[in-house]
């Protein structure tokens, strides 16, 4: 929170911002219009300032939301990089008390990958634990196979 880019340098409350509140919603669409900028002018812009002065033997990136950010660390760190997708299907989401939203939930932001990635691992993540557990578990043990 206290790095250049920290919610803070607009006065916006940083923790309030990571829940599913109104609070962020009330920001989502500035905070949007924003990053959109911030990528017009340097598509790399998000990637280099997360991964700065870090070397890990694995990376999960676990917000990643353009193609240009999956370019970016499959450009970076190649044969590495591993895509993961969670899904859950619209029902399920309802019930987590998700309301579409015009002009947000259709924006780049929040289906910018729906096309154009062949994920290299799809997750279900419809409720079922045992079946996500299972899921979950092939993944952690092909990353350990990775190290």
């Amino acid at each position: 929170p206290t790095h250049a880019l920290s919610p803070q340098e607009h006065g916006l409350d940083f923790q309030r911002l990571l829940d599913a509140s109104a609070y962020k919603e009330t920001y989502r669409q500035d905070m949007i219009r924003w990053g959109e900028e911030k990528r017009r002018a340097d598509p790399g812009f998000f990637c280099r300032t997360v991964v700065e002065g870090a070397a890990q033997p694995v990376w999960v990136v676990s917000d990643t939301r353009r193609l240009s950010d999956v370019e970016w660390f499959r450009d970076v760190y190649g044969d590495a990089v591993q895509t993961v997708r969670v899904v859950a299907t619209e029902e399920t989401r309802k019930r987590r008390d998700w309301v579409f939203v015009a002009g947000v939930d259709d924006a780049e932001s929040e289906c910018g990958l729906d096309q154009g990635v062949a994920f290299d691992w799809v997750i279900t993540n419809d409720g079922d634990e045992l079946s996500l557990d299972g899921q979950l578990e092939t993944l952690l043990q092909s990353v350990r196979g990775r190290l």
